[in-house]
C-alpha cells in the first residue's frame, strides 16, 4: 500500500490519492446503475443498518445511554468547528501518513473495538478484519468478539491489531486472554475504563435484550483455557437451574447458548441443551465481565503481564489523561463509549483540545466518538488526535454488505479526509493543526 495516497501501489489512479479515485470507482460503476454496496452519505448508511438489524441488534449498536443526549453532545461537539478553505495551493500529492506506537501508518485511522458482531453478520470479526486489513487500517479487536482472536489473525494476517480488554474481575483471566492477544499478534492492549459498570441503555431494556445472555459476543472467554476451568467449577458447586417459562424464544436463547459455548462442552446443539455448562458459562461471564473495583494501582499488574504498549480507553477528564502520562502508559484513548455509558456525559471532542495540550505529545492520544466522516476526522485530528477510532459507521456496513460494506464505509471516510485536507490546502496529515479551523461562536 501507498503510504503517500493510503491506496494499493498497483492502482493505476494512486497518484489522485484515495479521495479522487473513490470518486472515480462510484462514478464509473454508476454509468451501468451499480450502485455502492453501502450507502455513502451517513444517514442513509445508519437507515439502510436498521432495515437489515432486527430490532434487538439495531437497538445494541446503535443506541445509546438514558435518553441520548450524550450521543447528540457528541455529533453536536463537531458543529462547534469550521474547516478554512484554502485554495491556489499545491496539493496534488497528499500524504496521509502517521506515526502510531513507533510505526508509520498509512492513515491515521484505526476501527474501534465493536462487539457482538454476529448480530450484524456472520462472519463478524473475520470480515471485518479482512476489510480493514485491505485498506492498511489498524482493528482493535474487541474483548466481546463473536470469533477468538486466533481465528481473526488467522482470517487477516497480514492486517494489523490491538487487542481490547474489559478489565474482569478474575486477574488470572485478564492475564490469559493478555497473554492470547500477545501470541497471536496484536501491537498494543486497549484497556477500556469506563464499562466498569454497565450504562443504562434504554434501547436494550425497553426490548429486554442483552446478548450476552444468550451466549453471543463471548467468543474470546469460551476459548480461554482459563474461563473454561472457571465455568466448569461454577457448573460442580452451582445448584439446579432455575425455571423458566417456556416461550419460543426462551428455546431459541438456549439454543443459541448451546451453539455458543461448543468450545467449552465439546458437544453438539442437543447434548448441550442438556449440559449445565452453557447456562454455566453465561452466568460465569455475567459475574467476572467487568470489576467496579479496579483503580489505577490495578492497571501495574498489566505491565507484569505483557510487554506490549498499554492504551487507557475511556479518558475524559484532563486530570486523568495527564495522570495517564505520569503513569508511563503508552497512550490514551478519549471516548465516551460512543454515548453508550452515561447520560448527559461530557462530549468528547470538547474536552479534545485540553487533553492535548495536557499531553503535549508525550504519548499518542485516540479520539472517537460522534465520528461519521472524514470531516470529522480533520477536525478531531486538527484539535490533537493522533489516530482518529471509526465505530458505528462500520458495523452498519458490515450489516449493509458484510465485508465489502465495511471496506467501502471505512474508504469512504478515508476519502473525505483525503479531499478535506486537500482542499483545506494541505498536503500532510502532519500539516493539520488548529490553524485549518475555525471555532464558532
Amino acid at each position: 500500500m501507498s503510504a503517500a495516497n493510503g491506496i494499493v501501489p498497483d492502482d493505476p489512479a494512486a497518484a489522485r490519492g484515495i479521495g479522487r479515485r473513490a470518486q472515480s470507482d462510484i462514478y464509473r460503476a454508476g454509468i451501468t446503475g451499480s450502485r455502492p454496496a453501502a450507502p455513502v452519505h451517513p444517514d442513509a448508511l445508519e437507515h439502510a443498518a436498521r432495515k437489515a438489524l432486527s430490532a434487538e441488534a439495531f437497538a445494541y449498536i446503535a443506541g445509546g445511554a438514558g435518553a441520548g443526549r450524550t450521543m447528540a453532545a457528541n455529533r453536536a461537539a463537531f458543529e462547534r468547528w469550521q474547516v478554512w478553505p484554502r485554495p491556489l495551493r499545491d496539493v496534488s500529492e497528499r500524504d496521509l501518513s502517521t506515526t502510531f506506537l513507533g510505526r508509520t501508518r498509512h492513515t491515521p485511522l484505526l476501527l474501534a473495538p465493536l462487539g457482538v458482531m454476529e448480530m450484524a453478520h456472520a462472519q463478524a470479526d473475520l470480515a471485518v478484519a479482512r476489510a480493514a486489513a485491505s485498506l492498511a487500517v489498524p482493528y482493535t479487536l474487541s474483548n466481546q468478539a463473536s470469533f477468538p482472536m486466533e481465528a481473526v489473525a488467522d482470517a487477516a494476517p497480514g492486517g494489523a491489531r490491538l487487542f481490547q480488554l474489559y478489565w474482569s474481575a478474575s486477574d488470572e483471566l485478564n492475564a490469559s486472554l493478555i497473554g492470547r492477544a500477545e501470541a497471536s499478534g496484536c501491537e498494543a492492549i486497549v484497556v477500556t475504563l469506563d464499562t466498569h459498570l454497565l450504562g443504562w441503555r434504554t434501547h436494550d431494556l425497553d426490548v429486554g435484550y442483552l446478548p450476552f445472555t444468550r451466549g453471543l459476543g463471548i467468543a474470546q472467554y469460551t476459548s480461554d483455557a482459563v474461563f473454561q476451568q472457571l465455568v466448569r467449577e461454577r457448573a460442580r458447586t452451582s445448584g439446579p437451574a432455575p425455571s423458566v417459562r417456556m416461550t419460543p424464544k426462551t428455546v431459541a436463547a438456549g439454543i443459541s447458548m448451546a451453539r455458543k459455548t461448543a468450545p467449552i462442552t465439546g458437544v453438539g446443539v442437543r447434548e448441550g441443551l442438556r449440559s449445565p455448562l452453557p447456562r454455566a458459562a453465561v452466568e460465569t461471564f455475567l459475574d467476572v465481565f467487568s470489576t467496579p473495583a479496579l483503580t489505577w494501582d490495578d492497571l501495574a499488574k498489566a505491565r507484569e503481564w505483557t510487554s506490549l504498549p498499554i492504551i487507557l480507553k475511556g479518558i475524559v477528564h484532563p486530570d486523568d489523561a495527564l495522570r495517564a502520562v505520569d503513569a508511563g502508559l503508552d497512550g490514551v484513548w478519549v471516548s465516551n463509549h460512543g454515548g453508550r455509558q452515561i447520560d448527559a456525559s461530557v462530549p468528547t471532542l470538547a474536552v479534545l483540545p485540553e487533553i492535548a495540550d495536557r499531553v503535549a505529545r508525550r504519548i499518542p492520544i485516540v479520539f472517537d466518538s460522534g465520528v461519521r466522516g472524514g470531516a470529522d476526522a480533520f477536525i478531531a485530528l486538527a484539535l490533537g488526535a493522533t489516530m482518529v477510532a471509526l465505530g458505528r459507521p462500520y458495523a452498519y456496513g458490515l450489516a449493509v454488505a458484510g465485508e465489502a460494506g465495511v471496506r467501502e464505509a471505512v474508504r469512504n471516510v478515508l476519502a473525505e479526509l483525503d479531499i478535506t485536507m486537500g482542499l483545506a490546502g494541505l498536503t500532510a496529515v502532519s500539516d493539520i493543526d488548529r490553524q485549518a479551523l475555525r471555532e464558532v461562536g
